[in-house]
């Protein structure tokens, strides 16, 4: 969407290859509608009712960006819906594993991708160091009209059958200050996870917005909205905000959120 895709690409690329990631959740990653197709490799790993890639894909761009660099990850992607009537927006995943099962579930109640109300998670479940983890990448909708109550209910009912340990990401829409709405939801749910800034035992940063953005139009304060949030069993050793303009480089109007969990 905006005018320094190759610069954004550039600094997440060495970003990635500078700390290793094991796992990266991405929001808001849009290619043209009207864009060519592409041939997937063997690193992409299809979904359910996959969309097509494009070649403007900006998950495909960095992806080979990073093969011609010499380095690898398996990824995925889902298409949430139209935006700005010309984008395919979605969301993805990378590992540096294979992952053993990738999935694209529907969490709004509408499925019409000309309504920005559609919204679908990423789900990965992958082994990592002997233990199997199920990863989720999302962009939630706002609390307003109970859309976020929704689709976290949906997702929670996706993943309370589930017996393996949970890491949820992404941008959740929902600040931790206000009370009785989105993340008061999380923090009380069956799923019972924690969040990663709360538990960690060091932390570098805090919020992830801090000025007007596009969908929170005149916010003037400092706002916690991206998150990771985590099974128990994990530790979490770090938290970080990334690319926030003080030590790094500042690629998205949110913030990065880089966590390290044993």
């Amino acid at each position: 969407m905006e005018n320094k895709d190759e610069e954004q690409i550039e600094v997440l690329v060495g970003k990635i290859i500078k700390e290793e990631y094991e796992v990266v959740g991405l929001q808001e990653i849009n290619q043209l509608i009207n864009s060519s197709s592409i041939i997937t490799d063997k690193y992409f790993q299809a979904t359910n009712n996959q969309q097509t890639v494009h070649e403007d894909n900006f998950l495909y761009r960095l992806i080979q960006r990073l093969n011609e660099l010499g380095h690898y990850y398996y990824w995925s992607w889902t298409f949430n819906h139209i935006g700005y009537e010309k984008y395919q927006e979605g969301v993805g995943l990378l590992s540096k594993v294979p992952f053993d099962k990738v999935e694209s579930l529907l969490i709004s109640k509408t499925s019409n991708p000309t309504d920005y109300h559609t919204r679908k998670v990423m789900i990965g479940e992958l082994t990592i160091a002997n233990r199997t983890v199920i990863v989720v990448s999302g962009h939630f909708s706002w609390w307003k009209d109970q859309a976020f109550y929704f689709e976290w209910k949906k997702l929670e009912q996706r993943l309370i059958i589930e017996t393996k340990d949970l890491i949820v990401l992404g941008d959740f829409n929902n600040d931790a200050k206000i009370k009785e709405e989105g993340y008061d939801l999380i923090k009380n749910s069956p799923l019972q996870l924690q969040d990663a800034f709360k538990e960690a035992k060091k932390i570098t940063g805090e919020y992830t917005v801090e000025k007007s953005i596009d969908g929170w139009v005149g916010n003037l304060s400092k706002l916690r909205i991206d998150y990771i949030f985590t099974s128990k069993s994990f530790l979490v050793r770090n938290y970080k905000i990334v690319f926030n303009d003080k030590n790094e480089t500042k690629i998205s109007d949110h913030y990065g959120v880089e966590v390290e969990v044993g």
